[in-house]
């Protein structure tokens, strides 16, 4: 008798719970935006952070640290240039400080997570390669030298102003190159930290093109004058 109570008595649990779990469907779907097909903008977070995700945050913090390390130069091209040994021995640990720092800053919230959404890959992946491909055109007639700043950092070095190749139709295509990537990455992962990078790379570079800028026609005069009004810095005119 004792054990068909018992038996009874699991039953009825097991109908509650059921009827509980369906009535919470149901408030699920009363409340989910319409047109919701698997987009979520709900923030959530992912406890156990995924190779890729984890691998998204760290490439973002140096990637939005770039501005900020040409941002060190720019301002002072003339005071690099005068010191004796070289100014890498000096910004190179500051950018490695800056990148750390920033890792430590975003480390609580590098699990957070705005969405879920697999169409994000295809335009993410589209991102990277335009990236890469900036990457490489950007390489045509200009050295491994100029691409590290040696020129503005170091005396003794070639002074000469590249307008050709991919130059002819934006000045400064490593720059959009950073950006694609750190696009790319920030829609793929969905991670909130990884838009707030980007976002503060946006900030911090669009100051840096300014005074980049602003060095470039101090160093070349009248040349870089009429090649700044006729190029643009990121986004080439289209030709219609």
């Amino acid at each position: 008798m004792r054990q068909i109570f018992s038996t009874a008595r699991r039953h009825r649990e097991e109908r509650i719970r059921r009827r509980n779990t369906v009535e919470e469907r149901r408030l699920r779907a009363a409340f989910r935006p319409k047109g919701d097909r698997g987009f979520s903008p709900r923030v959530t977070i992912n406890h156990v952070p995924t190779p890729f995700l984890t691998l998204a945050w760290l490439i973002s913090i140096p990637y939005s640290t770039i501005p900020s390390f040409w941002l060190l130069i720019h301002p002072h091209a003339a005071y690099w240039r005068s010191r004796r040994t070289s100014p890498y021995k000096i910004l190179l640990p500051i950018w490695i400080a800056m990148s750390i720092a920033l890792a430590a800053i975003t480390f609580p919230w590098r699990h957070v997570t705005l969405y879920h959404d697999k169409r994000t890959l295809l335009p993410a992946a589209l991102l990277f390669l335009t990236g890469i491909l900036l990457y490489r055109l950007s390489r045509t007639n200009f050295t491994l030298a100029q691409l590290g700043g040696l020129p503005e950092l170091l005396p003794g070095h070639n002074q000469q102003l590249i307008t050709t190749g991919i130059r002819a139709r934006l000045r400064h295509p490593v720059y959009l190159a950073h950006l694609c990537e750190l696009l790319a990455w920030s829609l793929a992962s969905a991670l909130a930290v990884c838009w707030l990078l980007t976002a503060f790379a946006i900030l911090t570079g669009a100051l840096m093109i300014k005074l980049e800028d602003d060095e470039l026609e101090k160093r070349f005069g009248e040349e870089y004058r009429s090649y700044r009004a006729a190029v643009p810095a990121l986004i080439p005119k289209l030709k219609l």
